[in-house]
């Protein structure tokens, strides 16, 4: 009875988005397969419905787990998936890459479960040490906490969950109180790499770091240090640029310029714009997509997804899956706010950053605003592993939402 009771206290309202989205990505995969492999238990429609079952256990798991169970065991969840995402370097590659624990009969991408992890223990730290973050020092530990399995994940390699696992640092900093100018100092190097490229713009943030270093009066040589080392990161951009990897490199310039190589890094976002522009309005209907079912448009069941459902289903469509992604942010802010402890709050602004980020990259992506990353739409495209994290942090959200700490 007290399951039952704990149940109806959840918030059904984000379940049944979340839901909604599940049955939405079901829609686009069986349209996928609707000409090749149907019933083949290889074809994502189907791997998508079998997954459906454990990530419903997973999320009773998750919510049905007590909160201090996630506070007090945050640390040792943390070490665990240290060592989850290290273990890959041991064996052979998976399509070039490190990401994957190979059992045989299943693969498990542990980085999709590190992006969570890294938030309860972010939560745990903040929410522990809310009375010692007024001086930057303190920040030190949560910086590293999420840059050390962001590290680890970069060299697998994997850029996009790394920079997920990233993503909520900032967030949850500000949540628990941090002065502005201690963001600021965070995202200050960011920026200063980015302008770098541009004589002008990096001009233009030279006065402005100055204008805010003047406003927020740090000490003269805390102050002095930290414009110069901030300027000199931004003259070693050509250097950080060359570190990347040469299909990189390509990803960022033809996002900019996607006719320097129609046929190569630009061609997946070039097909996706074309199956968004002509889905038109209304879309041709589904299983109609030509883009989709002559196999222009590549990776359609994960990274460009919303491709198909935009070409199909039409641009109204697509407006109502960004309205219902809307409200499950939303409502995620909303339990935040209304949260009666600092930790159940903090997990709920890292999560929901997670989504967010999501979200905003894989759409980014499908126009060309972005550059191509690996980065799957939440409860919607095809992955076993990112689908089952997906219910567990649906679980987590729903179980912190809750104002009881038991």
């Amino acid at each position: 009875m007290q399951l039952i009771k704990k149940f109806q206290d959840a918030n059904l309202i984000l379940i049944g988005i979340a839901l909604s989205l599940f049955i939405i990505g079901l829609v686009g995969l069986s349209s996928i397969a609707v000409h090749h492999e149907y019933l083949n238990k290889t074809s994502p429609f189907i791997k998508q419905s079998i997954f459906l079952l454990p990530g419903i256990i997973l999320f009773f798991i998750m919510f049905y787990m007590p909160k201090p169970f996630y506070h007090k065991s945050a640390y040792w969840i943390y070490g665990f998936s240290i060592l989850s995402v290290s273990i890959p370097f041991i064996g052979k590659t998976i399509a070039g890459t490190y990401r994957w624990l190979d059992f045989g009969f299943i693969g498990i991408q542990p980085s999709e479960y590190a992006k969570w992890i890294v938030v309860i223990v972010l939560a745990r730290y903040l929410s522990d040490n809310n009375l010692n973050l007024k001086k930057m020092v303190t920040l030190i530990i949560p910086i590293l906490l999420a840059l050390i399995p962001a590290t680890i994940v970069l060299r697998q390699p994997d850029l996009g969950s790394a920079i997920i696992i990233l993503s909520p640092l900032i967030p949850m900093i500000y949540w628990s109180g941090v002065r502005p100018y201690f963001i600021f100092l965070l995202i200050a190097p960011l920026i200063s790499i980015l302008t770098a490229f541009h004589p002008l713009s990096f001009t233009v943030w030279g006065i402005l770091m100055l204008v805010i270093f003047y406003i927020s009066q740090p000490t003269l040589v805390s102050g002095v240090i930290s414009y110069f080392s901030y300027l000199l990161l931004g003259l070693l951009s050509p250097w950080l640029w060359s570190l990347l990897n040469t299909y990189q490199q390509r990803r960022i310039i033809t996002m900019f310029n996607p006719e320097l190589d129609p046929l190569g890094s630009a061609y997946q976002v070039i097909q996706s714009q074309t199956a968004i522009g002509a889905g038109g309005f209304w879309g041709k209907g589904w299983g109609q997509g030509t883009q989709t079912h002559l196999k222009f448009l590549p990776v359609q069941e994960s990274d460009f997804i919303i491709s198909v459902l935009g070409e199909e289903l039409g641009f109204g469509f697509l407006m109502i899956l960004f309205i219902l992604f809307a409200f499950l942010i939303y409502g995620i802010v909303q339990l935040a706010y209304e949260s009666n402890d600092r930790f159940s709050s903090l997990v709920l602004i890292g999560i929901g950053t997670i989504l967010f980020s999501h979200f905003f990259v894989n759409t980014a992506m499908a126009v060309g605003l972005t550059p191509v990353k690996g980065l799957p739409l939440p409860f919607i495209s095809a992955g076993g592993s990112f689908l089952l994290s997906c219910f567990m942090m649906l679980g987590l959200i729903v179980n912190m939402g809750r104002n009881t700490f038991e």
